[in-house]
């Protein structure tokens, strides 16, 4: 059943697990300080203060252990060996969105601001633009992106948003293009314009869903999927040090034909 509805929705919830659990507990103080250290903040707040983007900033070892603490462990991670052979993570992202996101403070374009506001930032991992011009090309092919909530909120308070089905879009999209070319050029291969209308159709067609999870509950999103972070409205009341959630995005052995086309 996990596998289908990744497979059919390009996401998924996994519900409470103790050991999820255990590990949230363990490492959200060190996330919350590093979160709150003036070097770190200066580095990663952005839109107007309102998130700090806290990218590979958790210092974890590849089974998710910092400090000598508990290993990540639990079904979805069972559930990401079957898919994926033993687990190689990397340095976990630390994102808190705090109330206001995404306040705007001039260091984005008001269209891209307004895309951030109106479309949640809609994007799909990996493909990073580039230069004045904002060209995308392939960069991180990651396995996938794994979502570890580390504070309770508010269903309303800038939660994760994905377009169901939007994978399949992507998928046949990339591949109308990178199908006739080596993979060695794959990284060379300018995908602007065919990923920004795939992401059209994707709005078009796809339903977008509003993802909740607890401490203890995760989320794992296929690495295709068209996701984004929405607005926290005024209305929404504030979280004590904001909304924590962890990600995990590991790449792998960096096979692009898995990345375009994998199992699943």
């Amino acid at each position: 059943m996990g596998l289908v509805s990744l497979s059919e929705r390009g996401w998924i919830k996994f519900d409470h697990d103790p050991n999820i659990l255990d590990w949230v507990h363990y490492i959200q103080p060190t996330a919350a300080g590093i979160a709150e250290d003036p070097e770190q903040k200066a580095l990663w707040l952005r839109h107007g203060d309102t998130w700090f983007v806290g990218v590979n900033s958790l210092p974890n070892d590849p089974t998710g252990s910092v400090a000598e603490g508990p290993q990540l462990k639990g079904a979805v991670v069972d559930f990401l060996i079957k898919l994926h052979g033993s687990i190689a993570l990397d340095r976990a992202q630390i994102s808190v969105i705090y109330p206001g996101y995404p306040a705007f403070d001039g260091t984005e374009s008001e269209v891209a601001h307004r895309y951030r506001k109106n479309c949640c930032g809609a994007h799909v991992d990996g493909l990073r633009p580039e230069g004045l011009n904002r060209r995308r090309f392939i960069h991180e092919p990651h396995q996938y992106v794994l979502g570890l909530p580390t504070v309770g909120s508010n269903v309303h308070a800038s939660p994760m948003v994905v377009w169901e089905g939007s994978h399949h879009i992507i998928r046949a999209a990339f591949k109308s293009v990178l199908d006739d070319i080596p993979v060695a050029q794959w990284n060379s291969i300018d995908l602007t314009e065919i990923y920004h209308e795939a992401r059209r159709k994707c709005f078009d067609q796809c339903k977008q869903i509003s993802i909740s999870a607890k401490p203890g509950e995760c989320y794992l999103l296929h690495r295709l999927a068209l996701h984004g972070i929405a607005p926290w409205p005024e209305a929404v009341a504030p979280i004590d040090h904001g909304r924590m959630v962890i990600y995990f995005r590991p790449e792998g052995d960096g096979n692009l034909i898995n990345w375009l086309n994998g199992s699943y």
